[in-house]
């Protein structure tokens, strides 16, 4: 999305379609405050500068494994997550500067 005036229709569809699955959105807003959600989980590296491990969403979430990773899979290619590798692990974090872009294109196009 470069800006509200030269919008790819494709790319805001992927967002509403990362966004249209209630576990999806869910974990989005989960991310938005991963101390607040994941606090129970002993953290293996700084939640809000490298993100949250996939198997704590998965155990929070409580779906199989590989639904977490398709989901995070699906987030990722809408831009709305970015992934880090730690050791064996990939951990999540949501992208605020494109959702920040998203909202702006969603008032400016909508």
């Amino acid at each position: 999305m470069a800006g509200a005036a030269e919008w790819d229709p494709g790319e805001l569809i992927e967002v509403f379609k990362a966004l249209g699955n209630p576990a999806r959105l869910q974990i989005m807003q989960w991310l938005k405050d991963p101390d607040l959600h994941f606090g129970e989980y002993e953290a293996i590296a700084d939640r809000r500068t490298v993100g949250v491990c996939v198997t704590h969403i998965q155990a929070k979430s409580g779906l199989a494994q590989s639904t977490v990773s398709s989901y995070m899979s699906t987030l990722e290619r809408a831009g709305l997550v970015r992934p880090t590798r730690v050791g064996k692990w990939t951990h999540y974090r949501r992208d605020e500067e494109r959702l920040a872009e998203v909202a702006r294109t969603i008032g400016t196009t909508l």
